[in-house]
C-alpha cells in the first residue's frame, strides 16, 4: 500500500513538473546563450569592464537594437575570472554544461585564456578570445573552436617595429614575465629586420618600483651609438613610464611603446614625439561603425570610448554577422566553417578571420604622441594606418 502511495507521488510530481520543463526547454530553444568571461575583478578589471561595456554596445548596435536574430533573443551571462586561470576554466565548463551557452567570449588575460583553449575543444564549443593577446592562443595552443577578434602579439609587434625599426637604431625591450609579456616580445624580435636589439628585460606583472630593470637597461644602452630606445609592453597596474624620471635624457634614450586605455596614457604627456603603434584610439578610425560607437558612449557615459570598448564592440559584431549569416542557428560546426574568412564590419574598419588560424586581420595605427591641453592624455596622432595586407602576420598554429 506504501509503495503503491509513494508511485502515485512520484507520478504526480512528474506531472507538474512536466509543463513548466517544456517552457523552459523552449525557452532555451528561443534563445542565443553567449557567456561572457572577463576579469570583472582583478588586476586588469579596467580592460574586463571596458570589454563588457563595448560587447553590450555593439550587441545592441549590431541588432538593430533589438537583442534578438531570426526571433531568437540574445541572451548574455557575466562571468568574473578575477585574471585566475583555474577560475577561468571551471567557469567556461559551467557555462558550456550547466548554462548551456551556444558560445563564450573573453578573457581579458592571455594566462586564462590559454587554461580556457582546451575546454572548449572538449566541449566542442566557440570561444571567441577578446582581447587576451598571447600569440600561442591563435598559435601553438590553438583548436578550432578558437577564434580571436583581439589583436595578437605579432599585429602589435609587427606594426609598432614599423614605427622603431630603422637603420642606426639600438633597442632594448621592458616586459612583464608573463605569457603577455613574453610572447609580445618575442614578437617583437621577429618582426625588427634593421635595428639593433641588445637586451630583454622581464620584471614581475605586479612591479611598481622599475628602478632595479630600469638601470640594467641603462647599463646595456648608454654607451651604444646612434638612436636608443626601450619598448615597453606592459599592461595593468604599474608605471613602467616612471623609469623616464631616471634621467634617460642624459643618456639621450628614448622611449616607444603601443596605445593604452586613456587613463594609462596619461604618462604619454610626458613623452611627446614619442612614436609607436596602437590598435585602437576614439579619434583615428573614420567609418560609421566607430562614429556610432564614439556617439553612443558619449551619450551614455560623457566619455569616449577607450581601447578595449572597441574590442567587445567588434567581438559583438563578429557574432551577430556570423549568427545572421546562419538565420540564427548556433550548431558549432555550421559557425566554424560560416566564420572562417568572414569579413565583419567593426570600429576600427573591416576585420577578416583568417581561415588557418582564425585570427581577425585588421589595420593598426602609426602615432606620433601630441600634448593637447584639453585631453588629459598623450594624443596619439596618426602617422598612418598599417593595413592588414602590409602585416606579414606568422601563422603558428601548424594546422
Amino acid at each position: 500500500m506504501q509503495r503503491r502511495t509513494l508511485v502515485a507521488l512520484a507520478a504526480a510530481a512528474t506531472a507538474i513538473a512536466a509543463p513548466f520543463a517544456a517552457p523552459l526547454a523552449f525557452a532555451q530553444a528561443k534563445e542565443i546563450r553567449i557567456a561572457h568571461i572577463y576579469s570583472k575583478t582583478g588586476p586588469l578589471e579596467a580592460y574586463g569592464k571596458q570589454t563588457q561595456t563595448g560587447l553590450m554596445m555593439g550587441l545592441s548596435y549590431a541588432t538593430g537594437g533589438s537583442m534578438e536574430i531570426n526571433g531568437k533573443k540574445i541572451v548574455v551571462i557575466e562571468k568574473d575570472d578575477q585574471g585566475k586561470p583555474d577560475l577561468g576554466k571551471s567557469l567556461l565548463a559551467t557555462a558550456y554544461s550547466d548554462d548551456k551557452v551556444d558560445l563564450a567570449i573573453g578573457p581579458t588575460a592571455s594566462g586564462v585564456a590559454l587554461a580556457m583553449l582546451p575546454v572548449a575543444e572538449e566541449y566542442k564549443k566557440i570561444l571567441l578570445v577578446e582581447p587576451a593577446v598571447a600569440d600561442s592562443i591563435t598559435g601553438d595552443k590553438w583548436n578550432k573552436y578558437i577564434f580571436r577578434t583581439g589583436r595578437n602579439s605579432s599585429q602589435d609587434a609587427i606594426s609598432n617595429a614599423v614605427a622603431v625599426d630603422k637603420a642606426g637604431v639600438t633597442l632594448a625591450t621592458l616586459a612583464q614575465d608573463n605569457a603577455f609579456g613574453r610572447d609580445g616580445v618575442k614578437a617583437f624580435k621577429d618582426s625588427v629586420k634593421t635595428a639593433k636589439l641588445v637586451h630583454e628585460e622581464y620584471l614581475p606583472a605586479a612591479t611598481t618600483d622599475f628602478t632595479a630593470g630600469a638601470q640594467r637597461l641603462i647599463d646595456k644602452l648608454k654607451d651604444q651609438p646612434g638612436r636608443k630606445i626601450i619598448w615597453i609592453v606592459w599592461a595593468g597596474a604599474g608605471n613602467p613610464f616612471k623609469i623616464v624620471d631616471l634621467d634617460l635624457k642624459r643618456y639621450n634614450i628614448e622611449i616607444a611603446t603601443g596605445g593604452n586605455i586613456l587613463p594609462a596614457m596619461a604618462a604619454y604627456k610626458n613623452l611627446p614625439g614619442m612614436e609607436g603603434a596602437t590598435y585602437y584610439y576614439f579619434g583615428i578610425p573614420k567609418n560609421p561603425v566607430n562614429e556610432a560607437l564614439v556617439a553612443a558612449h558619449y551619450k551614455e557615459f560623457k566619455t569616449p570610448p577607450d581601447f578595449f570598448t572597441a574590442g567587445g564592440f567588434s567581438s559583438a559584431m563578429a557574432v551577430v554577422t556570423a549568427l545572421k549569416k546562419t538565420n540564427g542557428d548556433t550548431n558549432t560546426n555550421k559557425l566554424i566553417s560560416t566564420m572562417e574568412g568572414m569579413s565583419f564590419d567593426t570600429p576600427k574598419g573591416k576585420m577578416t578571420f583568417r581561415k588557418e588560424d582564425h585570427q581577425a586581420m585588421q589595420s593598426m595605427y602609426h602615432f606620433k604622441i601630441k600634448v593637447d591641453p584639453a585631453f588629459p592624455w598623450g594624443v596619439p596622432e596618426l602617422v598612418r594606418e598599417i593595413k592588414p595586407e602590409e602585416m606579414n602576420v606568422p601563422i603558428r598554429n601548424k594546422r
